[in-house]
């Protein structure tokens, strides 16, 4: 597996463990509708929460979240319509992201809550 695809993996577990230890359920990883995928889906309660996670290894070129383009959220928010619309969901829902850096001595996370809509 090539380093950022490791990487990736990486962020999204840290990002899973992040959460459950938040007290978020996950319901889904890697949700794929057509050409779009939601890293992860969560639920608090009643909100369902659909998670784009960014992991880069350093800043250098930015914070992860700076990486979330507007054509990303577009894609996520098509797919999280479909899953809504399949799931029969009623109740709200919320657009995040979770950053996460990684390196060898540390891992930092950030989790920005109604990243769009």
């Amino acid at each position: 597996m090539a380093q950022h695809n490791e990487t990736g993996k990486q962020g999204e577990d840290e990002a899973v463990r992040y959460l459950v230890q938040k007290g978020y359920e996950i319901r889904e990883r890697n949700y794929r509708h057509q050409h779009a995928e939601i890293d992860l889906v969560a639920q608090k309660g009643k909100l369902l929460i659909f998670v784009e996670v960014k992991t880069r290894s350093n800043t250098r070129f930015g914070q992860p979240e700076e990486f979330v383009t507007y054509a990303k959220a577009r894609l996520v928010m098509k797919a999280a319509e479909q899953y809504i619309f399949a799931k029969d969901w009623p109740y709200d829902v919320r657009f995040d992201i979770v950053a996460v850096t990684v390196s060898p001595e540390s891992v930092t996370i950030r989790h920005i809550e109604d990243a769009f809509y």
